[in-house]
């Protein structure tokens, strides 16, 4: 009798060939390290724009209206949860006519949950100051995200309030791209009106024109002077008449924006669904290389995993597959 012919059968055996290969790469998982490789990671410090007008609700999220505020908030989300890990990541305010830093460069990975939790908690009730100078906020978040060394990301509508005088968009005092990085218009692009809100933070209606500042009569004034009605070099340089305009509603000021980057060295790109911060911001961003590893337990498990499921199915299949054939060709077929 020879003995060992069964267990040759055994060796054979297909399922038993899978479910030792299963085995094999179940007990691997235990024993292969992670490879080191090394990725392009950024360091960015992303500055948010929460002044009244990214309250207006010209965004739409699951066919509710959505805010600018909002909109920016889930776009930053996206965009840190699709960091590699080795990202660092910075947040800050902008509000009247500077930013405010909220915490350092932080691991994305490693500080994914509180980082996650700082961008849903940004509300508008922590602004500091009703204005909003943007020129201003963008020219001292470069050379913040300068002194941290990271590269810059700018949400903001560009809805100057006061508005700028004509012509009078100041130089930039820094050097144009020493800092790399990211203007990202939000809002659309017709006039919406603007949420007004009471000290209990309740909405009460929307600004109409006489509660907005429709023009910057600080300085000289403009070259028309003269003609307006009312004109008086000593005690109505600006005209008689109050300044009428549609500063109380708002609207991307995409062409503002576009001169701001231009101006700083920066690239600018349109807040339009929540992922379109990720792109745009990898190609303006500053490729830095991180260490990192990759992990390959998850797909030795999952290539046991199949293995078992293929061993326990290919006999049922089988026979679900030889019964299917005999069936039909028991089945008399009609003259």
């Amino acid at each position: 009798m020879r003995i060992g012919l069964p267990w040759r059968r055994n060796l054979r055996d297909r399922r038993f060939q899978m479910l030792a290969a299963a085995l094999v790469l179940t007990l691997a998982t235990a024993w292969v390290p992670p490879l080191p490789l090394t990725r392009d990671g950024v360091q960015v410090l992303a500055v948010v724009d929460i002044t009244g007008s990214m309250n207006v609700r010209d965004y739409t999220a699951n066919g509710r209206p959505q805010s600018r505020l909002e909109a920016a908030k889930a776009a930053l989300r996206h965009l840190v949860a699709g960091l590699p890990c080795g990202s660092r990541f910075a947040l800050g305010l902008f509000t009247e006519r500077r930013p405010f830093l909220l915490f350092a460069p932080v691991e994305v990975c490693e500080n994914f949950t509180p980082l996650d939790g700082a961008i849903a908690a940004l509300d508008w009730r922590m602004a500091w100051e009703a204005d909003s100078r943007i020129t201003a906020g963008l020219d001292r978040a470069v050379a913040m995200a300068g002194e941290i060394g990271t590269d810059l990301l700018f949400i903001t509508d560009g809805q100057e309030a006061p508005p700028l005088r004509a012509g009078s968009l100041p130089p930039f005092e820094g050097q144009p791209g020493a800092v790399r990085g990211l203007i990202a218009g939000a809002g659309g692009y017709s006039l919406s009106p603007i949420p007004k809100f009471n000290d209990r933070g309740r909405e009460t209606g929307f600004y109409g024109e006489t509660d907005v500042q429709q023009e910057n009569r600080f300085g000289p004034p403009p070259a028309d002077a003269e003609a307006r009605e009312g004109y008086n070099p000593r005690n109505a340089p600006f005209g008689a008449a109050a300044a009428s305009g549609t500063e109380h509603l708002s609207s991307v000021r995409e062409t503002h924006l576009k001169e701001l980057a231009a101006r700083t060295g920066l690239a600018y790109v349109h807040l339009d669904g929540t992922a379109s911060l990720d792109a745009p911001l990898r190609a303006a961003a500053t490729a830095r290389p991180v260490p990192g590893r990759l992990d390959l337990r998850p797909f030795l498990g999952a290539a046991a995993l199949l293995l078992v499921l293929a061993a326990f199915s290919a006999a049922p299949l089988r026979a679900l597959t030889v019964r299917t054939i005999t069936l039909k060709l028991s089945t008399p077929t009609k003259a």
